[in-house]
């Protein structure tokens, strides 16, 4: 099965996307943990990203969708995946849809997390990150037992410059101008299919999630 999480940042997407990668056996690419992977790594393509990342905008398409097609190529993808954090922009689903077509093969569902503004920029604001072993926190939700410390490597933890408040509108701005025209693409393809509650529980959408895919009974 080949999936995309659809929906603003703070959706949910990689949250639901591991459970469902482990659930179906397929992989899980999130162009965010790609980013994140080249900046640790201090990659040419690192630079740049973080550069674009701190200014709270979008990388060009060019350079997300390179990246993102090498990481398909992988073995792993070959029976499935789970696309996180891409698509963003029309050009980047021309791009994968040219991709793979020329696999014959195609993208089978897409899923829309519906999330109010309110929720979301709850959850964005409260965010923590691992400056060691990336793991993430949140102060309400999931907050660590040290709210600077990582309970799993008690490196440091921070709040990421794309997190802080200027930077979350900038995002939620974008998406709502550049990537939210993708649902409809996506709903005149038959393929869309709509969490509408995605302010309930990890739980509850997981449920949401199954259900769209006609998994309660697997």
């Amino acid at each position: 099965m080949r999936i995309i999480l659809f929906g603003p940042p703070a959706a949910g997407k990689g949250t639901q996307a591991k459970t469902l990668s482990k659930l179906l056996g397929i992989s899980h690419i999130a162009s965010g943990d790609l980013f994140r992977n080249h900046q640790r790594r201090g990659s040419k393509l690192g630079l740049q990203i973080k550069e674009y990342m701190n200014r709270g905008v979008l990388v060009p398409d060019i350079i997300t969708t390179n990246m993102i097609l090498e990481r398909l190529s992988k073995p792993d993808c070959h029976d499935g995946f789970i696309l996180d954090g891409y698509p963003r922009t029309l050009d980047q689903v021309k791009a994968l849809d040219k991709a793979l077509s020329s696999q014959k093969i195609s993208i089978d569902i897409v899923i829309n997390i519906k999330v109010s503004i309110d929720e979301l920029i709850k959850r964005i604001s409260g965010r923590l990150v691992c400056r060691g072993c990336q793991t993430s926190y949140h102060r309400d939700f999931s907050p660590p037992r040290n709210i600077s410390v990582c309970d799993n490597c008690g490196d440091q933890l921070y709040q990421r410059e794309d997190d802080s408040p200027n930077a979350t509108k900038k995002r939620l701005l974008i998406y709502k101008e550049v990537t939210e025209p993708l649902i409809d693409y996506y709903h005149k393809t038959g393929k869309l299919k709509e969490v509408q509650n995605g302010d309930a529980s990890i739980k509850e959408v997981l449920k949401q999630i199954t259900k769209l895919l006609n998994l309660q009974n697997s």
